[in-house]
């Protein structure tokens, strides 16, 4: 057996089990309370199942001109905290699940961005449910995002799944102190790019992505403090939102944690019942943050 075969077995029961739990899940239909859709620059997608269970086209929003899309994703609890390791016990479902964190967010992303912090060692971040691996498909898009990790320093735990799957990119955006410590990981992993931060802004990181690697659209996950540094910086135009019913989550926790929260416009907001609960989902626009 060679030694990338355990990785490679590894990753393909990840991958049953990830299909396996979606296929069976049971999805609500959302009802929608409100949509603005005049005004807004946005791209509809959607197939016959997810507008089913969705209630309609989901919209991307576009970006301003030579940008990167870039929006963020977050589920917190109803006294409003994002922490706590995984989301599912902040009370999303699995509608929240794999309808919209692990599906309409990320189905048209080019990458999934995601902080070193908030990886675990089967963190990978894709699509599911064989309705929205099928849409992804028709969007003309690899079956699987490429990967995006940011870590200041490049303390990073090598065997989590996302750096140990070949055929799926990852970008390392890390700082200077990251280039000796995982010299040896990265040699032996030549589909890793370690992307320089110099500096605490990351637009030229990502017009980087975009411009030499086809990394158009970004579904950032969290942390709540790469969030924030993507909000201070002006480089997310909107934020997917879904408020549970349950109190919980690590305390003081919100998704925003810098000092100016921004301004919020809501476009779309439905809900759906869960097992007796009500939760709730919000599209928002990220306004004057230039």
């Amino acid at each position: 057996m060679s030694a990338q075969q355990p990785l490679r077995t590894r990753f393909e029961d990840f991958a049953m089990a990830k299909t396996r739990e979606a296929a069976r899940a049971r999805i609500e239909r959302l009802s929608t309370i409100f949509e603005v859709n005049e005004a807004i620059r946005a791209r509809a997608i959607g197939n016959a199942w997810t507008r089913t269970h969705y209630g309609a086209d989901f919209n991307l929003v576009e970006p301003p001109a030579n940008q990167t899309a870039l929006s963020l994703v977050f589920v917190q609890s109803k006294d409003r905290n994002t922490g706590g390791g995984d989301p599912a016990l902040l009370g999303g479902g699995a509608t929240d699940k794999h309808l919209i964190y692990e599906g309409l967010t990320r189905v048209a992303a080019d990458a999934v961005l995601a902080g070193a912090g908030t990886l675990n060692a089967d963190a990978f971040f894709s699509v599911w449910h064989p309705e929205l691996v099928s849409l992804r498909r028709d969007l003309g898009l690899p079956r699987h995002p490429a990967q995006i990790v940011v870590s200041k320093r490049g303390r990073l735990d090598f065997n989590a799944l996302l750096f140990n799957v070949p055929e799926v990119p990852v970008f390392l955006i890390a700082g200077d102190e990251s280039v000796s410590r995982n010299m040896e990981e990265l040699n032996v992993r030549p589909w890793i790019r370690q992307t320089p931060l110099t500096s605490e802004n990351l637009r030229p990181v990502l017009d980087r992505l975009r411009t030499q690697d086809g990394i158009g659209r970004i579904s950032a996950i969290g942390g709540r403090f790469t969030a924030s540094r993507l909000v201070d910086a002006g480089l997310a135009q909107d934020l997917y939102l879904t408020t549970t019913s349950r109190e919980g989550g690590e305390p003081g926790t919100p998704w925003y944690s810098g000092d100016t929260p921004p301004s919020l416009e809501v476009i779309t907001k439905k809900q759906w019942a869960d097992e007796g609960s009500v939760l709730v989902f919000e599209h928002h626009l990220i306004t004057d943050r230039r």
